[in-house]
């Protein structure tokens, strides 16, 4: 958590790092990524056969490379708007078998060439050599799904028994279960786009038969609820209905403008709908009588990015050319969820690959776009626990997007935005996003130490971008001795690290109870 504290443009700013409040830990989901079979996505981007860049798989080897960099801890899949048309039986079994099927979010074809086994070995050869395996978080179909069809995605993919759907998936060349613990309850339901769209009523009494059902099957699933943007009337209303059932709610924020300091800004309306989104969450407990040690339903931002729908259209596959302006917001994006850790238990930015992603393909190979350096940044630095941290300093009180967002920043928006962690090792990150255009800042910094690591993401002007052959927008390191007052460049974002010398020792807690589907009580 970040406090702040308005002070008379021209007066020196500081920033207080205090070490010793811990707050909530980091979720490492919070650097999840989101694969969706729209546009360039899977097809040409992370599956591309014949390409001599291409394994003998069709992995693309650049971008399997370059998404090791970044240490995704998960990875939703096959959509997005994408899954309400999408029966998973189409993309399993011989290719030659498979049909070809008209794709109605994005009006396109569906091949089925690559489906269920080839994205979960895809996701095996992406995490050979890391500790944990890359978690896949599916997302069901309920536009023209059934729950038949869901329990036997289910049954395919987690089971062990001799029956039907497990021995198919056997019969298919996998013989132990893929154990997938992430399911989402449907995609954006309460959208007009959609194919199958729900009233909040009518969505909350089918998540929840589904829920049940699912959880009757294999209880250790974990069931993402389908919200809007955590600020809604239709989140209130399938919370308080489906929270027994659930573990998390998904809430799904895309920012953008064309001026640049309300465009860096705007990731801010993404907190205000997180504590927003925690307050209903914290109702729908009380009214539902959920016991106090029945672990908290968390908050899945499961969509999150910089992203113009006119400049980029979906039906064109969405390829977002992204500016340094861009980048800053993505360092704010990020900065709010470790702001915002005790409630965000996911995160996936939307998406990993050429759909308005920071990695682009082209037949030759990738490009890292302006906004892949604080996401890299981010996921490589920031983890462990939110730390307290107090800013005082100047602010940007003008116009914003969405517009809302101007009457709920009571002091404005502070010029630099801030979060701070530390790890297990004491190590303390501090990042800090200058959002203005045109100044430096000279900063008193309270609770640093001696020699410390610098990365800073800057270029020439907001204007700045990646693109084949060029790239303006980069990452530079170097080194701060802690003396005096540091300088965040204008238009930057800056990560400072140093060390405690004091190792992180993690306190337990008492197990939670559990919802059992079964006998409908909590145990």
């Amino acid at each position: 958590m970040t406090t702040f504290t308005r002070i008379p443009e021209g007066e020196t700013p500081s920033i207080n790092v205090d070490v010793s409040r811990r707050l909530s830990k980091i979720d490492p989901n919070i650097y999840g990524g989101f694969m969706e079979h729209m546009g360039r996505c899977i097809y040409g981007g992370i599956y591309d056969p014949g390409n001599p860049l291409s394994d003998t798989n069709g992995y693309r080897t650049d971008v399997l490379t370059a998404l090791r960099e970044l240490d995704i801890p998960v990875i939703r899949y096959p959509g997005g708007n994408f899954v309400a048309t999408y029966h998973w039986q189409d993309g399993v079994g011989p290719k030659e078998n498979r049909p070809a099927r008209p794709e109605l979010a994005w009006l396109g074809t569906e091949t089925n060439q690559f489906g269920t086994d080839e994205f979960m070995h895809w996701l095996s050869v992406l995490g050979e050599g890391q500790e944990k395996k890359i978690e896949p978080y599916f997302c069901l179909n309920f536009g023209t799904g059934t729950l038949d069809e869901a329990l036997a995605w289910v049954e395919y993919c987690n089971g062990t028994r001799n029956t039907y759907y497990a021995n198919l998936r056997r019969k298919n060349g996998r013989e132990e279960p893929y154990n997938i613990k992430y399911w989402a309850l449907g995609n954006e339901t309460w959208g007009p786009w959609q194919v199958g769209q729900m009233t909040a009523t009518d969505y909350a009494k089918t998540a929840s038969q589904w829920g049940k059902a699912l959880k009757l099957l294999d209880p250790n699933l974990i069931l993402i609820l389908c919200g809007e943007t955590g600020t809604t009337s239709w989140d209130y209303e399938v919370l308080k209905s489906c929270i027994k059932y659930v573990d998390m709610h998904s809430i799904h924020i895309y920012t953008t403008s064309s001026s640049h300091v309300p465009n860096a800004v705007a990731p801010l309306s993404a907190e205000r709908s997180i504590e927003t989104a925690a307050a209903l969450i914290d109702i729908a407990r009380i009214e539902n009588n959920i016991p106090a040690t029945a672990p908290r339903t968390t908050i899945c931002f499961d969509e999150w990015n910089v992203w113009d729908p006119v400049r980029a259209l979906g039906e064109d596959g969405a390829e977002e050319l992204y500016t340094l302006s861009d980048a800053l917001a993505v360092g704010v994006w990020l900065n709010v969820f470790v702001r915002q850790s005790k409630w965000v238990g996911m995160a996936n930015i939307a998406q990993s690959v050429n759909v308005i992603s920071p990695l682009m393909t082209t037949k030759d190979g990738i490009v890292k776009q302006a906004t892949w350096w604080p996401l890299l940044l981010f996921s490589r630095y920031m983890r462990g626990w939110t730390v307290g941290t107090h800013v005082r300093g100047g602010a940007y009180d003008g116009v914003t997007e969405p517009a809302w967002l101007q009457g709920v920043l009571e002091q404005g928006a502070s010029w630099l935005d801030v979060s701070a962690c530390v790890n297990e090792e004491g190590v303390v990150t501090l990042a800090v996003v200058n959002i203005s255009e045109t100044e430096d800042f000279e900063v008193d910094l309270l609770g640093t130490s001696k020699d410390v690591e610098v990365f800073t993401v800057t270029g020439d002007n907001v204007k700045a971008v990646n693109v084949e052959g060029k790239e303006e927008v980069g990452v530079k390191e170097s080194k701060w001795d802690g003396d005096g007052r540091y300088k965040f460049v204008k238009h930057s974002i800056t990560m400072l690290r140093w060390q405690t010398g004091e190792k992180i020792v993690e306190v337990g807690k008492e197990e939670s109870i559990r919802f059992d589907a079964r006998k409908m009580v909590w145990s």
